[in-house]
C-alpha cells in the first residue's frame, strides 16, 4: 500500500517536475507553493517513501527472527529463495529512495547524494568507475540528475513490481506463511489460512489505516526543501540519507590513524562491513541449521543464539544511525544535545 501511494502521488508530480539542473529546484518550489494541493501530493510521496523503507526493514527483521525463511512440511517449498528475493527487494527499495533524494536539487539532496556516492567511489579500482557510471561523469550535474530521474520513475519501480509479484506468488506456492505449516502439523485450523473473504477484510482495514496514517502525517509534516543546490557551498555537516547514516558514521569510526597504523574507514566501514553483512544475510537460510519445527515461531530456543546476534547487529545499526542523525554537528564533530555547537547562539 505504501508503494502504491508512492506511485499514485508520484504520477502527477512527474508531470509537474522538470528534470534539468536549471529548472528542477524551481519546478519543485512551484509544486510546493503554486500548484493546487502540490504541497500535499509531495508530502504524501515523501512520507510514503520513507515509511516504505522502514516497513521493508521491519518486515525483513520479522521474517528473520521467526525463521520464516525455512521450509516446513509442505511439498515443493522454496522459502530460502523467496528470502533472497526479499533481500533484493530491500536493496531496490533503498535505491528507489536514494535516486529520488536528488530530484529536488536543493542543498540537502545534492550533498546527501554526494556523500552517498563518495562512499561508493572508495572501492578499490572499480569504485571511481562505478561512481562515474552512476552519475554520468566526474561530478554531479545534469547527467546525474537525468540518470537518477530515469532510474527513479521507470527502471527501479518496474524491477520492484516484478520482484513483488514473484515474491507474493512464491508465498502462495509455498503454502502461505511459515506459521501456517506449524499450525497444520499440530492439527489445528491455521489462523494464517483463513477464508479469502476474511483476508480481503483484513487487507481493506490495513489499506484504509495506511492511507489515513500517511495523509495525517502529510498534513503535519511538510516535505523538506532547502536552498538551491550549490556545488561550491558545502553544508557543515553534509549528511547522507537517514538509512545510510549508519554507514557514514561507521566510515568515521573506522578511520584510524595512529602512528604507522592507518585504516581506511571508507573501504572498511563503507564497503567491507556492509558487504559482509549483506552476504551473510543473503546466505543465512542455508547457514541456519535449526530444524523445520522452528519455522514461523518467535524466538525459539533452537535459534536463540543467531537471533541474539541479529538483534545485536540491528541495535548497533540503530545506534550508529542515531549518532549520525542527532549527535553529529559541524565538521562531523560529536556533540551532546546540551552542547553548544559552533554557530549556535549560547543559551542562558
Amino acid at each position: 500500500m505504501l508503494f502504491l501511494l508512492t506511485v499514485l502521488s508520484g504520477l502527477p508530480l512527474m508531470l509537474l517536475y522538470a528534470p534539468s539542473v536549471e529548472r528542477a529546484y524551481h519546478s519543485v518550489k512551484d509544486i510546493e507553493h503554486v500548484a493546487a494541493f502540490g504541497w500535499w501530493l509531495r508530502a504524501v510521496h515523501w512520507v510514503a517513501a520513507h515509511l516504505m523503507v522502514a516497513a521493508v526493514l521491519l518486515h525483513l527483521a520479522r521474517v528473520f527472527v521467526t525463521g520464516a525463511y525455512k521450509n516446513g512440511s509442505g511439498p515443493g517449498q522454496r522459502r530460502q529463495w523467496n528470502w533472497v528475493i526479499g533481500v533484493a527487494m530491500l536493496l531496490v527499495t533503498l535505491c528507489v529512495s536514494f535516486t529520488g533524494y536528488l530530484l529536488p536539487w536543493d542543498q540537502r539532496a545534492f550533498w546527501a547524494v554526494t556523500v552517498g556516492t563518495s562512499i561508493l567511489s572508495s572501492a578499490p579500482a572499480a569504485g571511481p568507475l562505478l561512481r562515474a557510471w552512476l552519475i554520468g561523469g566526474p561530478v554531479i550535474g545534469q547527467a546525474a540528475l537525468s540518470r537518477f530521474y530515469a532510474l527513479h520513475v521507470v527502471v527501479l519501480p518496474a524491477i520492484l513490481v516484478v520482484l513483488l509479484a514473484y515474491h507474493m506468488w512464491r508465498v502462495l506456492k509455498d503454502g502461505g506463511l511459515a506459521a501456517a505449516d506449524r499450525e497444520r502439523d499440530n492439527g489445528a485450523q491455521p489462523r494464517h489460512g483463513r477464508p479469502a473473504s476474511d483476508l480481503v477484510l483484513r487487507l481493506a482495514a490495513v489499506t484504509m489505516a495506511t492511507f489515513a496514517a500517511v495523509n495525517l502525517a502529510a498534513l503535519a509534516l511538510r516535505a523538506p526543501l532547502d536552498e538551491p543546490a550549490n556545488p561550491f557551498a558545502t553544508p557543515n555537516p553534509a549528511k547522507a540519507p537517514w538509512y545510510f547514516l549508519w554507514l557514514q558514521e561507521l566510515v568515521t569510526d573506522l578511520t584510524i590513524r595512529a602512528g604507522p597504523v592507518s585504516v581506511n574507514g571508507a573501504i572498511v566501514g563503507g564497503l567491507v562491513v556492509p558487504g559482509v553483512l549483506l552476504a551473510l544475510l543473503t546466505a543465512w537460510p542455508w547457514l541456519d541449521r535449526s530444524g523445520p519445527d522452528t519455522a514461523g515461531r518467535w524466538f525459539p530456543a533452537a535459534r536463540r543464539g543467531q537471533n541474539a546476534v541479529f538483534v545485536a547487529a540491528v541495535l548497533a545499526i540503530l545506534a550508529l544511525t542515531s549518532v549520525g542523525l542527532w549527535l553529529r554537528g559541524p565538521s562531523w564533530g560529536f556533540y551532546w544535545p546540551w552542547d553548544v555547537r559552533p554557530g549556535q547562539p549560547t543559551r542562558f
